[in-house]
């Protein structure tokens, strides 16, 4: 039987996100209804479910309007368009994540992960059989990846390279000139890559005309590039339970195709069609542009707040993604994230994330949370107040990580 590790960021999120009063956890930007859609679109006569379709399967790799709609989002500024049967629609990107790893991956591979970022990117690969190695970006250095530590990961197995970008949870982006490096590693062994891009293209705090604004991995000219999406994060539409698959190398579609049969068979119709309505050029420019001006807005809340808790607080402020990775501390010691967590949720309502239950091994981001920053303006302001005031009240209560405190101990330096 395979064994998989348990999924710490979602059971976390399905055991508290129901009862919390503040929820500042939540990745998706702003979840908006299907009248808001319409509200946003600039064709106001376009419906976006036609009430007479009948309900049947419908296109089983998704319907050619949605993947022509996707095969152009990816050909923009590229001098080989990507055609439509290089997309394969599936029921999220977490759907789009595991197929890709099971048509590809086994016992006797090698998987080089992005680290750190959303587990199922590494649990999944090993449970497969896989041997997973992480690459570990450096907080000091702004969450960058260093190429020469990737050099030294490959091996004569290696057969995919990981990313995230942007990068969940810290809301770093791996920059132009550093994936193009990964590309030229990766082609010189004919080594895959595969980026989960579900938070492309919210980037709030880099621009485009930046030199590191980072294109789409399908954007770098190397057939064997692969990416997942959805219309979850980015586009506020999680609940349509829509992502996808993109590559350059169309076997790796067809793989994916034929694992997928055995799963769910197709995307809900009425789905595709709000997904393939979101992406239309008379409603996607909208819709992003409300959201990211709802992220920009929001991270100065957050970055406010950050900084008149500086005694308390420190992070690597976010460029792009709907989430902060934020370190808390006493004494310039770590907190135990998840006791700070749950006296959070406990006392004033308040919802965070804890590193190092979810997104390390339990020594990794030891004091971390995440807070995602990006759902209704005043929920972030709510939440922030109730937060100060449990800094003003409670803090001193929450103790430090249990690992920390008994070094010290053992060196005779605390009582």
């Amino acid at each position: 039987m395979v064994q998989i590790k348990e999924f710490a960021v979602e059971q976390w999120m399905d055991k508290y996100e129901i009862g919390a009063q503040y929820n500042i956890a939540e990745t998706c930007c702003a979840s908006i209804s299907v009248n808001d859609l319409q509200n946003l679109s600039e064709d106001k006569s376009a419906n976006p479910l036609d009430l007479s379709t009948k309900l049947t399967y419908g296109a089983i790799r998704g319907s050619e309007g949605l993947r022509s709609t996707l095969a152009r989002l990816y050909s923009v500024k590229t001098p080989n368009p990507l055609p439509a049967d290089n997309v394969l629609i599936t029921a999220g990107a977490i759907q789009a994540n595991f197929l890709l790893f099971y048509s590809l991956v086994g016992p006797g591979d090698h998987v080089i992960c992005h680290y750190p970022t959303y587990q199922q990117l590494y649990s999944v690969p090993a449970s497969l059989g896989a041997e997973v190695s992480l690459w570990k970006s450096n907080e000091k250095d702004g969450w960058k990846l260093d190429i020469e530590e990737l050099k030294g990961l490959i091996r004569p197995n290696t057969k995919l390279i990981i990313l995230n970008n942007p990068q969940n949870p810290t809301g770093a982006v791996i920059p132009q000139a550093t994936l193009e490096d990964i590309v030229n590693i990766a082609r010189s062994s004919s080594i895959y890559i595969h980026a989960d891009e579900v938070y492309r293209p919210l980037f709030h705090s880099i621009s485009p005309m930046d030199a590191d604004f980072p294109s789409s991995i399908l954007s770098l000219g190397y057939d064997r590039t692969i990416a997942t999406g959805s219309l979850s994060k980015a586009y506020s539409l999680a609940g349509i339970r829509v992502g996808w698959i993109a590559s350059r190398d169309r076997t790796v579609i067809e793989t994916c195709a034929v694992a997928r049969d055995y799963t769910t068979i197709s995307v809900s119709q009425l789905d595709d069609a709000i997904a393939s309505y979101a992406l239309r050029p008379s409603c996607i420019h909208s819709l992003l542009r409300r959201n990211i001006d709802l992220a920009k807005a929001n991270l100065a809340i957050l970055a406010e707040f950050i900084e008149s808790h500086r005694w308390a607080c420190d992070w690597v402020k976010p460029r792009a993604g709907t989430t902060a990775f934020v370190r808390f501390n006493k004494m310039g010691k770590p907190v135990d994230d998840v006791a700070f967590c749950e006296m959070l949720f406990e006392r004033v309502g308040v919802m965070f994330v804890p590193g190092s239950l979810c997104f390390g091994d339990g020594e990794d981001f030891k004091g971390y949370v995440r807070i995602g920053f990006v759902q209704e303006t005043e929920v972030l302001q709510k939440g922030l107040e109730a937060l100060r005031t449990f800094m003003d009240q409670s803090y001193e209560e929450v103790p430090r990580s249990f690992r920390v405190i008994l070094s010290q101990q053992l060196l005779g330096l605390s009582h």
